[in-house]
């Protein structure tokens, strides 16, 4: 135990000893580690025995204690770079100027040659130059004065269009009918005013590396590593012996011996760099070799490679990424656009160009697509054209049809009368008399010192939009002029055969609106009680209260709101404006034997509503108009944008943070504020709607059953295709062979006619006839005389085996007959004299093919003092030999007179130019055997004092050199952007600082920038 016990004591000395010393031992700080030593934020701190060293960083100079950044472009020549050296901390970039690239080296610059991309958007010749590049023409035309384009020459006059003016490069008219020569951007005029003297600011002079100007022209120089080739433009690297002796000349061999003695025992920069590939600095290890940004130093410390930025993480950009010697650049998937990080890529919204779609515009990331409202169709790949559904079989009536825009109706022969099915027609005797429906009636009233008006509608509402600013309010129905209806002298109404007797004035008028935009807005006060009190109180008697027929009431918005940074809008004002048609039937119960005859009485109508129109132009102008219908009462929005909560149009509800119109099968409960279910006995077979119309049927019939309807055959118990009966409604028969019936709910089958069968009763088409031939598309079928015969001109067939074709929409028609698709149909109109300060010139039917033969003039005639700025953005023309389809600008028609532009193929690339005349004469014209996409050419007019300034811009190649700055050019947004500034420069304060970066590269604000610096210097 006693052994034990001192083991124990023994353990527990030697500890408490281990503990003491360790206790006495110093301990041991890592000021590095802790971060309290004094070196510099740029030093590299280094732990040494009982101490720490501080050194700066390559790129840096100093004890440690203090690093300043070395500025590698003021040593060694220029930092070797044979052209731009850029100084960032720590290291240095080389850069070229526009029109060469760097090379592998990192230092050298070559040429680019812009003639490899698209002919360097030349239309004619493309002939690459040491830092530039020119184009020229073939024999018989002269470059224009946008540098890329050609002109045919006249033959005739001694102005300038003629080959002997003498200028050699942009000739100018003078007012004394003289010519005065211009040269282009980097080149001044000779001493003779008709030559042009090449200078360093363009293309560098032709120089490789360094360029002088002088009196007779740019000498060109090499940096001191390189040595100038015979053509006395390019520049090779010399080797190391030639550098040596030249940089050296004047020192003494013995002192050369000596330093290259000192060389052979430790390496240094001194001797080829140092092995160095960029840049070299010698240490008391030997010698540091370096890379300029972009590059990285590879294992054997010397040699430098060019990083691939697109290898890791696509380089940060969005969509595309290209690596360059020494760096790399983002580009962007069409229908984007890169923003000024010049990493994203932003999608580009078509829509908001107010030209983009006639009705309704639908953007998506890249794209966007066109949407016609109902009765219409697209044609030309934006445009909305109405339906002229009376071409397709009589659209469907048994006896007369109709055609009206965005619809059509059908109606009978005297002693019938239209059954439920708005189809067919049955025997007017005997039928139980029709409830008339309610009429739109307008009540006027003076309060708070002004005129108020509502305009109450109770049955046969009908909501429509157009455009995204644009809506179509009809209530009653209208009474179209058929073709068997009587037209009065005046034109003011028609006598129907229906309503024989019974006469109807129809007028138009339009409201200015103060509003911005066009929107519907659910009123914020209870108008039914306020409409109510006027009824019972006296001090509210109603100056107007008029029971209307038919009432349609358009909105059209001027033009989209543009904000400023202050919340204002730019440039002029926006409205919107109200288009309104009423038709008022005469009231027969005022004809008088004695006193006043129908014409009398009619007059008087005339006079009581043109009254009534003055007090609801107050009332529109007050604002102070408002709407009842479908149980929800509505106000013209006071310019509230449709995105905030609870502003949607009517017939629409919010959904997240948009808009949304009410389905088919549902219609916007007002007191609700929601969509509901059409109930059962009801159907809707529309968007946006306010109410449902009544599921049809005969008396006594059980209601349906079905709820959300979405069209009139949902509502069940109709005949099917290919059936019929009495009433349209079950038990229905078959159609008999030798007829077919593709409706529902009808009341007979339609005969093939020409003694054709069918192969089985109940056929829902006419292609069920058996026919003697089959009928390709393009064609109908002739059942008189069993012939397919090719569709007129203005029609069209895509079907087999139909026996009728389609008109085309609205005002277009084909170029030839036997067409076989909508697309063929084609819009003329075109040409005009345009605006004084912007606007746009645009082949006919674009963005759909032109027509064929068709010929357009334009005149545009600036306001004094302005001139004519014009952006190609993209043009198609059939490429072919005898330039049948053209484009030409000049001065007049005369073919003599001054030409600014003109072309007879497609060019995709941009292309910007100013008018080489103070007026425009332009002409398209096209030929009967080819078609294309043609053109959209923006133009804005601008302050001559600017000629200079716009002039050197649009004629410098670096406008069109990067891919980011064609897609400006083409970008219809950031155009009416630049041309809102040009025509009215005040209009910059309008955008703010961000919109203006986040509008364009950084590229393009440099180019730009330099460009108004160098114009605003004294």
């Amino acid at each position: 135990m006693g052994a034990f016990w001192a083991t124990r004591d023994f353990c527990l000395f030697l500890l408490l000893l281990n503990s003491r010393q360790s206790a006495a031992l110093p301990e041991i700080r890592d000021p590095c580690a802790e971060g309290s030593d004094g070196c510099h934020i740029d030093a590299i701190c280094q732990t040494t025995q009982g101490s720490y060293k501080c050194t700066c960083k390559a790129g840096f100079k100093g004890d440690g204690k203090h690093c300043e950044d070395i500025d590698e472009c003021d040593l060694e020549y220029n930092g070797g770079c044979v052209q731009e050296c850029n100084n960032i901390p720590g290291n240095y970039r080389c850069t070229c100027y526009d029109g060469f690239n760097l090379a592998h080296d990192g230092h050298n610059c070559l040429d680019v040659d812009e003639c490899k991309f698209n002919n360097g958007g030349c239309q004619h010749t493309c002939v690459n130059t040491m830092g530039s590049y020119e184009c020229r023409c073939k024999e018989g035309f002269f470059l224009s004065d946008n540098q890329h384009t050609c002109i045919h020459r006249s033959v005739e006059g001694l102005n300038c269009m003629n080959k002997e003016h003498g200028c050699a490069h942009i000739c100018k008219e003078t007012p004394k009918g003289g010519v005065a020569c211009e040269c282009r951007p980097g080149f001044e005029l000779a001493r003779n005013q008709r030559g042009c003297i090449l200078t360093c600011n363009h293309g560098n002079g032709g120089c490789q590396h360094m360029c002088e100007d002088t009196e007779n022209g740019p000498i060109c120089k090499c940096h001191v590593r390189y040595t100038l080739q015979p053509d006395k433009r390019s520049c090779v690297e010399r080797d190391e012996a030639t550098t040596e002796s030249s940089d050296h000349n004047a020192t003494s061999f013995a002192e050369v011996d000596k330093r290259v003695k000192r060389r052979l025992l430790m390496e240094t920069c001194a001797v080829n760099n140092g092995g160095c590939d960029c840049t070299c600095k010698d240490t008391s290890t030997g010698v540091r070799c370096s890379c300029p940004v972009g590059f990285t130093l590879q294992p054997d410390g010397k040699t430098c490679k060019d990083i691939d930025e697109c290898e890791l993480h696509n380089g940060g950009c969005d969509h595309f990424c290209r690596n360059t010697i020494g760096s790399f650049e983002c580009n962007c998937r069409k229908g984007f656009k890169l923003l000024t990080d010049e990493r994203s890529c932003q999608d580009i919204d078509e829509c908001f160009f107010e030209r983009t779609c006639d009705h309704t515009c639908v953007n998506s990331p890249g794209g966007f697509q066109c949407l016609c409202n109902k009765g219409y169709t697209m044609y030309g790949l934006a445009h909305c054209g109405d339906v002229n559904e009376c071409s397709v079989n009589n659209g469907g009536c048994e006896q007369g049809c109709e055609n009206t825009m965005g619809g059509f109706e059908c109606f009978c022969r005297p002693g019938y009368k239209l059954h439920w099915n708005k189809k067919d027609c049955i025997e007017a005797e005997g039928s139980p008399p029709v409830t008339p429906p309610s009429k739109p009636t307008l009540n006027c009233s003076k309060q708070e010192g002004g005129d108020r008006c509502f305009l109450t509608c109770q049955s046969q509402v009908h909501i429509s939009s157009g455009t995204e600013d644009s809506y179509t309010v009809t209530c009653g129905m209208p009474l179209p002029c058929l073709a068997d209806a009587q037209k009065n002298n005046s034109g003011l109404y028609c006598l129907g055969p229906e309503m024989a007797g019974v006469p109807r004035i129809k007028t138009t008028a339009t409201f200015k609106s103060g509003i911005a935009k066009c929107n519907l807005k659910r009123s914020q006060e209870k108008l039914r009680e306020s409409l109510n009190s006027a009824h019972s109180d006296s001090r509210f008697l109603f100056t107007e209260n008029v029971q209307f027929s038919y009432v349609s009431l358009r909105c059209t918005s001027s033009g989209q709101r543009m904000r400023s940074r202050h919340g204002r809008k730019a440039g002029e004002e926006d409205s919107s404006s109200i288009t309104a048609e009423f038709e008022l039937d005469v009231n027969l119960e005022e004809v008088t034997a004695e006193s006043c005859d129908l014409n009398c009485v009619r007059r008087r109508s005339e006079k009581r509503l043109r009254k009534t129109i003055r007090t609801l132009r107050k009332s529109i102008n007050r604002e102070q108009f408002h709407l009842h219908f479908a149980g929800a009462d509505y106000e013209l929005s006071k310019g509230q944008p449709a995105e905030l909560p609870g502003h949607c149009v009517a017939g629409q509800v919010l959904v997240g943070r948009k808009c949304v119109s009410c389905s088919v099968g549902t219609y916007f409960d007002g007191d609700q504020g929601r969509c509901v279910l059409c109930p059962a006995g009801t159907y809707q077979d529309e968007e946006g709607q306010m109410s449902c119309e009544v599921c049809p049927g005969p008396e006594g019939r059980e209601v349906s059953k079905v709820v959300g309807a979405r069209n009139m055959s949902e509502c069940g118990g109709q005949c099917s295709p290919g059936q019929y009966s009495r009433d349209g409604f079950s038990p229905c028969l078959s159609c008999p062979l030798g007829t077919y019936q593709p409706e529902v709910g009808r009341t007979s089958c339609f005969p093939c006619g020409g003694n054709l069968v069918t192969k089985r009763s109940g056929a829902a088409t006419f292609q069920e006839c058996e026919t003697k031939v089959q009928c390709s598309p393009g064609h109908y079928y002739n059942t008189s005389t069993h012939r397919c015969i090719r569709c007129p001109m203005g029609t069209y067939q895509w079907e087999f085996g139909q026996n009728y074709c389609m008109a085309c929409p609205g005002n277009t028609t084909t170029d030839f007959d036997g067409s076989t698709n909508i697309m063929q149909c084609k819009n003329r109109q075109c040409g005009g004299e345009l605006g004084d300060f912007t606007g746009y010139i645009e082949s006919p039917n674009y963005p759909g093919n032109y027509p064929a033969n068709v010929e357009c003039t334009w005149t545009i005639n600036p306001p004094p003092k302005r001139r004519i700025l014009i952006v190609v953005p993209e043009i198609y023309l059939p490429i072919e030999d005898e330039c049948g389809d053209y484009l030409v600008m000049r001065k007049s028609s005369l073919s003599n007179s001054v030409t600014t532009y003109e072309t007879c193929q497609t060019y995709e690339r941009p292309i910007a130019f100013t008018s080489r005349s103070k007026r425009l004469w332009i002409q398209f014209r096209s030929n009967e055997g080819n078609s294309g996409k043609g053109f959209q050419v923006p133009y804005v007019t601008y302050d001559e004092d600017y000629q200079e300034l716009i002039e050197d811009i649009v004629r410098d190649g670096r406008l069109y050199a990067s891919e980011n700055h064609q897609e400006i050019l083409k970008d219809k947004k950031l155009m009416k952007a630049l041309f809102d500034v040009l025509a009215h420069p005040q209009n910059f304060f309008n955008y703010t600082a961000q919109e203006s970066r986040e509008m364009f590269p950084k590229s393009f604000i440099r180019f730009l920038r330099s460009k108004v610096l160098r114009f605003l210097r004294p």
